[in-house]
């Protein structure tokens, strides 16, 4: 592609494999966001649902494998992006996809400190947690979490940075520590369930409002109630491109990426189902003060974020069962939050090698002791703490996460597309879809639109305030970069006043002074960018002869070392 390999190939298929799995991490979305369904249509939230949210990941897989296997580069999204659709728009989708992978690592490390507060601290250790509870910014409990999430996503980057061949390990094991935590669960809930009613798995009941705990709004309209439990699913499957950012250090990387995007899906599909099946029927009955009978599902429900935390609580599995289930489950977060980091930094770094990024001439730089993107790990790590200061955080970044990433993935897919339809695009790699190959892309474009379009609903409008301020900053920086100045300026204009009417509060001056901080941001930047014409990765000709370039150079190398 002609890139140097400044990389080590030091992953075959298991690993590739592995990445996407751990990332996607069935006991870290699957657990958190599981109030996202239950408390939107109830139990068949989850029997219905959920297949039909993982169909929908299988065919965005299946059609972003046969990208991977033409494109096998470390830039993934981006790369495929700017081939298919030009540079301007691989800029764009390197910048949705990067945003979706810093909120990956923000919204698992901010469910890691929910998981670590609520089920082993209050649960195993039986301490009172009621301090470690955020109620707002700058409050004790805040704090506390700001502190957590920063600690651990430390400790992630530096294992990053650090400590590859570990890091490698880890993630290699994290499949076996997720794929048994899962197991382990699963039958331990099925074991110890009072009954099993599996008809709750295949009925609808409206838990919105004050029903569901208040996760989400009082909604009447039934296909809407059941879009809303979509996004448990393709939160959970998502960050599977991972296999495709370490291309460059897969062996054999045209057949093994598409192979490790679709079987991370698949495996995560099959064995999350059971899971998230299992948590339903395990689901205990209550009985009110007057005797009246609660269902289970409606008592959990009522929970709101706290269902699967109660769930556990009511359980009469045993202690020391219950205290292996809980450490797996943190585990298994904190080392899905760590393969995310490797991911985002390596998305970062291919992005940087290109001069797509602020400061790329630091974030492409690949130290040659650790053999890893120091620079791209650090900052990517900070950012993701930064992303969780807003304390009611989860629920924005996890949506967020998957509409950011699904939006990114929409973009080379829907470029592919119209490739295949005018024939530009016949240079396909091994993995090749053939005659399902248009369905296949229809199918994953008509069904990102809609996770986008659900994604966006109250209460998580805050993600599409998010996706308009992009789109906007993003106009103002690629005019300054191609020394369009007015519009440039235009759009940043555009961009300060979208955020102080998004965020415009009559009680305090939040709106203004964001919009103050913002306009200086966005004045530095487009110094910084002004006449910096982003060239993007090489296309055609241009790979043949920066390869012939890099051999050169390489060889010279090695003869004078």
């Amino acid at each position: 592609m002609g890139y140097a390999q400044e990389l080590t190939r030091r992953m075959g298929p298991f690993q590739n494999f592995a990445i996407s799995f751990a990332i996607i991490c069935i006991v870290a979305g699957g657990i958190t966001a599981f109030p996202a369904a239950l408390s939107a249509g109830g139990g068949g939230s989850i029997g219905y649902i959920w297949p039909l949210g993982s169909l929908f990941a299988l065919l965005v897989a299946a059609a972003m494998g046969q990208i991977a296997s033409s494109y096998p580069t470390a830039g993934g999204i981006y790369h495929w992006s700017s081939i298919l659709g030009g540079r301007g728009f691989g800029w764009a989708a390197a910048w949705f996809n990067l945003l979706g992978l810093m909120f990956v690592v923000s919204s698992v490390n901010f469910g890691l400190f929910n998981l670590f507060r609520d089920l082993f601290l209050a649960q195993v250790l039986g301490m009172d947690v009621t301090n470690w509870t955020s109620t707002g910014e700058f409050s004790t409990g805040w704090w506390v979490q700001t502190a957590f999430i920063a600690g651990v996503t430390i400790v992630q980057a530096i294992l990053n940075h650090y400590f590859l061949r570990l890091t490698t390990i880890l993630t290699d094991w994290s499949g076996y520590i997720i794929l048994a935590t899962t197991v382990v669960l699963t039958v331990s809930l099925l074991a110890f369930a009072p009954s099993l009613d599996f008809g709750r798995l295949f009925t609808f009941t409206n838990f919105t409002g004050d029903a569901g705990g208040g996760v989400w709004p009082q909604a009447n309209v039934f296909l809407y109630v059941v879009a809303l439990g979509l996004l448990h699913a393709v939160y959970t499957i998502t960050g599977f491109d991972a296999s495709a950012h370490t291309s460059e250090e897969t062996r054999n990387a045209q057949r093994e990426v598409p192979k490790g995007m679709i079987r991370s899906v698949w495996w995560s599909f099959l064995f999350g189902y059971f899971m998230v099946c299992a948590m339903v029927l395990a689901l205990p009955n209550q009985t009110d003060a007057s005797g009246t009978v609660i269902d289970g599902v409606a008592a959990a429900a009522k929970q709101g974020w706290a269902s699967f935390n109660w769930l556990m609580q009511v359980s009469p599995m045993p202690f020391a069962l219950k205290a292996l289930i809980i450490i797996g489950i943190v585990v298994s977060n904190f080392l899905c939050a760590l393969a995310g980091l490797t991911s985002c930094s390596r998305m970062m770094y291919a992005f940087a090698r290109d001069g797509g990024l602020p400061m790329s001439n630091v974030l492409r730089k690949v130290s040659p002791i650790y053999r890893t993107p120091g620079a791209a790990i650090w900052v990517g790590g900070a950012l993701s703490i930064v992303a969780t200061l807003y304390g009611g955080a989860f629920l924005v970044l996890s949506t967020g996460c998957a509409v950011f990433l699904y939006l990114s993935y929409l973009m080379p897919i829907g470029a592919a597309l119209k490739g295949e339809f005018s024939g530009e695009w016949t240079n396909k790699g091994p993995f090749d879809l053939k005659a399902a190959s248009i369905p296949v892309a229809v199918l994953a474009v008509i069904g990102c639109a809609l996770l986008i379009f659900v994604g966006v609903q109250p209460p998580q409008e805050k993600v599409g305030y998010l996706i308009v301020l992009m789109i906007l900053a993003l106009a103002a920086f690629w005019f300054a970069m191609e020394g369009k100045a007015a519009f440039g300026a235009l759009f940043a204009a555009l961009t300060v006043a979208a955020v102080y009417y998004f965020w415009r509060d009559p009680a305090s001056n939040f709106g203004l002074w964001a919009a103050v901080v913002v306009a200086v941001v966005m004045a530095a930047l487009l110094l910084v960018l002004r006449g910096k014409r982003f060239a993007g990765p090489p296309i055609g000709d241009e790979i043949a002869r920066r390869r012939a370039e890099i051999a050169a150079a390489e060889a010279a190398i090695a003869q004078g070392s």
